[in-house]
């Protein structure tokens, strides 16, 4: 007998995703993952300056912050031909980097972890015990006895005043929670610290743009000055407490975040084999050392593996109009050409055409479109794409720091690389990244130092900046990299308006509906064969969905108050 589960909303993510799956004698035999919220922004730019459309994009997410507002001056550069000068470049990898890596720690630490640390478990634990496995793990200052008694007595106090707040909804009873009470409280304490390290994190995006969320950004450069001496500039108190910011990341990130992955990852050793869903990957690169567009300057490489094949990378063209189109048979869109028809972003179109109607907590019409979220495919197939996807397309390539971390970490984890291809992976991926990453804002920082100190101070460049320079018409894209995987703008330029305006975000790639011929996207594919012990306190479900870290007001992204159809969208 099938037994029918919603998970609606699936909680600790940013935005609204709902899971339908059908459960047979405990293992999942289908799942459909719906974007609930209706995408809007790419109508709301059109008619605008394309100067400015890197201030509306930004607010599709606050999680993202700066992520869309980069991929947008990037394609308005692009459309209109400005290389914008070395010293913006780092500054903008210095600002990426931030949010990468402050990304993952929240995601891991306050979005995820409790999907195996048992906080109620901590409790128990004996903190002497908790102190000599952290110290065995790491060099971290605070692994000490008191430290992690201070942690218990206080998550304590919070359970006896019966103010446990955010930890009170866990299903702390479920037998699928595996790690020792020492272990539990680790990660406890750690959980706490890595709110206090995220927030240093981002100050790196307001020391270069302004403010976090939603930085400033600048197409031809950044909008921040250089002034070694200037109280109002970059000067070298600024740049002194960028480097500070670098090196406590760096500390935490390979002293906490890392090792608790890891140990983690040791005590779940079934969920390296469960969730790996598909077998394609997708990077687009990113994190330039030249010129945005020199792909043999990016740190993180370009590139398709198929077939989970890790002996060849395959070529990722995001101009082939026969290569990457987005499909809306299963989505509350339309196109003029029907339903069936692929689009390229750069031709797409965003014309809704909601007809769902079943109510909340029964399953929804599968016959039917079940979505917010269009589908794309490259070449006809689907993709993967995020960490682990980096990771695995950067290994392929022989990327030499992405090679020797991931066989180091796998190591220590006495795993092969097919451990990669799991819900484990996909956290391992995650982590190794922003080792990663923490290591490389040392060289973008240095470039930036090195070409300051060389008396290059310029960070914009105003050639074809004033409108009266610009063709009639200009097409212009972008295909960079957000925490969650790879994000694509497409603009197209009319009359010094944006005439069309399309996204192919990270989460539009996982969370996709299925295309025209049947095929699953990432989160419909990863939770096939997953088992679940109770179908009413579906834990399984949330682990395997969480691995992809979900940012659901990236693919969709306007919805009125109480959910009504909405019929008319007016841009002002």
């Amino acid at each position: 007998m099938i037994k029918k589960v919603v998970v609606d909303p699936l909680t600790r993510i940013e935005g609204h995703l709902r899971i339908e799956a059908d459960i047979e004698n405990g293992i999942i035999k289908d799942a459909y993952s719906t974007g609930t919220m209706v995408r809007g922004i790419e109508i709301i730019v059109q008619n605008r300056d394309p100067r400015d459309v890197w201030a509306y994009v930004g607010r599709v997410c606050g999680v993202c912050t700066s992520m869309h507002s980069l991929v947008s001056v990037r394609a308005v550069e692009n459309a209109l031909g400005i290389v914008i000068p070395p010293n913006a470049e780092m500054v903008r990898n210095l600002m990426l980097g931030a949010l990468t890596m402050q990304d993952h720690i929240t995601h891991f630490y306050q979005l995820q972890a409790f999907d195996w640390v048992n906080v109620m478990s901590a409790l128990k634990a004996n903190p002497e015990e908790a102190a000599s496995i952290a110290q065995s793990l790491s060099a971290w200052p605070k692994n000490s006895i008191g430290y992690f008694t201070d942690v218990q007595n206080t998550v304590k106090k919070y359970v006896e005043s019966n103010q446990l707040t955010l930890f009170s909804n866990g299903y702390w009873d479920h037998p699928g929670y595996k790690l020792p009470p020492a272990v539990n409280l680790i990660a406890l304490g750690h959980y706490l610290e890595a709110l206090e390290i995220q927030k240093e994190i981002v100050k790196i995006q307001t020391i270069f743009g302004g403010k976090n969320p939603h930085p400033n950004f600048l197409v031809g450069g950044m909008a921040c000055a250089v002034n070694i001496d200037g109280p109002n500039a970059i000067n070298i108190d600024r740049l002194n407490w960028v480097n500070q910011i670098i090196q406590q990341a760096q500390i935490f990130v390979n002293q906490v975040y890392l090792p608790d992955v890891i140990a983690i990852g040791s005590y779940y050793p079934e969920w390296t084999k469960l969730g790996g869903g598909l077998t394609n990957y997708l990077g687009a690169g990113d994190f330039p050392m030249g010129n945005f567009g020199d792909l043999s300057t990016y740190k993180m490489k370009r590139g398709i593996v198929t077939n989970r094949d890790l002996s060849r990378v395959e070529e990722f063209d995001p101009m082939a109009m026969d290569g990457l189109v987005e499909y809306v048979n299963n989505s509350w869109y339309d196109y003029p050409q029907g339903k069936n028809v692929g689009l390229h972003p750069s031709v797409g179109e965003t014309i809704l055409n909601y007809t769902g109607k079943t109510p909340p907590y029964q399953y929804l019409n599968h016959d039917e479109p079940y979505s917010w979220i269009k589908t794309p495919r490259y070449k006809g197939m689907p993709m993967e794409v995020g960490p682990l996807a980096r990771c695995i397309v950067n290994y392929a390539a022989g990327n030499e720091p992405v090679v020797d971390l991931t066989n180091r970490c796998l190591k220590k984890l006495n795993a092969d690389k097919d451990v990669l291809f799991s819900v484990i992976g996909r956290i391992l991926g995650r982590a190794m990244e922003a080792s990663l990453v923490s290591d490389w804002m040392s060289d973008f920082y240095n470039q930036l130092v090195s070409n300051i100190k060389g008396g290059d101070y310029r960070m914009f460049n105003n050639t074809f900046w004033e409108p009266s320079t610009w063709p009639k018409s200009a097409q212009g894209y972008a295909v960079c990299e957000a925490p969650r995987g790879a994000v694509a703008h497409y603009v197209d330029i009319e009359d010094k308006k944006v005439k069309r305006y399309q996204m192919v975000v990270p989460t539009t790639w996982n969370a996709s509906p299925r295309d025209p011929k049947g095929q699953r996207s990432a989160f419909e594919a990863s939770l096939i064969n997953v088992p679940v012990h109770d179908t009413s306190a579906p834990l399984e479900i949330i682990r395997t969905i969480h691995s992809f870290d979900p940012c659901m007001a990236c693919a969709v992204h306007l919805y009125t108050e109480n959910g009504e159809h909405i019929h008319r969208l007016d841009t002002i």
